[in-house]
């Protein structure tokens, strides 16, 4: 599979998956001009994606999901209008298209998000882009994958410093927040394996992280921890640059 990260951070969110037969669009927190001019930047235009999965309710994530037909989503019951068949049910198995999906239950403050682990014949992508902590089942359902698109949200110091308010900051540092980049750092070393290629930090925080802060907790964790970074590309996503991953970019970064 390949994917593009087409928009990543607190201002919307967006990635598109492909195989080459099924186009899926993770989330969609964009206008429709924004996807389009992202997509630009891609072989794929708006009229191919077949589908869209969301992760959970927030703008981010959710505002343009009115530009899809209720047909074309997939979801829980209680982030957006979806058909029965389209429904995530945790842990279960959905095929969409030539992918097979499964939702991970994750702990945010939305009515009922998941992360998502997509399977091709060839490859595995996790996609995890919020939640205050990832569970033992989770990590252990999303050991070893090819790909790996995990926020890693803020650094601790930098959010503490900020103007935010107090409860904006308990929360976004609580259970049910965001991955801090130590957080997101000892997850990804408990979760990496010998097939896994690429990393990518996502939902960066404007106001409260960097990509060389983000960058460097990682690359400090994997040391400390004694894993190997030879084999490994590992990128902070930005706002609205567009990134390249999967089977493609493997292949570049080979030759």
């Amino acid at each position: 599979m390949d994917f593009y990260i087409l928009a990543s951070g607190s201002k919307g969110n967006s990635t598109l998956v492909t195989d080459g037969k099924t186009n899926i669009l993770i989330d969609m927190g964009l206008t429709r001009k924004a996807l389009e001019e992202a997509l630009l930047k891609t072989p794929i235009r708006f009229e191919q994606i077949q589908f869209v999965i969301f992760t959970h309710e927030h703008s981010d994530h959710l505002k343009g999901v009115d530009f899809f037909p209720i047909e074309k989503r997939f979801a829980t019951q209680a982030t957006t209008q979806v058909l029965p068949q389209h429904t995530f049910k945790h842990y279960q198995e959905i095929n969409i298209g030539s992918f097979i999906v499964v939702p991970l239950p994750i702990s945010h403050d939305a009515k009922d998000p998941v992360g998502l682990i997509l399977i091709s014949p060839s490859d595995r992508l996790v996609y995890m882009t919020d939640t205050g902590y990832i569970s033992e089942k989770n990590l252990a359902l999303m050991n070893n994958a090819d790909y790996y698109i995990l926020e890693s949200n803020h650094d601790v110091k930098m959010l503490l410093q900020t103007e935010r308010s107090q409860l904006l900051k308990h929360r976004i540092l609580g259970d049910t927040g965001h991955l801090s980049n130590e957080d997101a750092a000892l997850c990804l070393t408990d979760m990496v394996g010998p097939k896994t290629k690429q990393i990518f930090l996502a939902h960066l925080s404007e106001e409260a992280n960097t990509e060389e802060k983000a960058l460097n907790a990682c690359i400090r964790m994997f040391r400390k921890r004694l894993i190997s970074l030879t084999n490994l590309h590992i990128v902070a996503a930005k706002q609205y640059d567009v990134l390249l991953g999967g089977q493609l970019l493997h292949s570049k970064l080979k030759s």
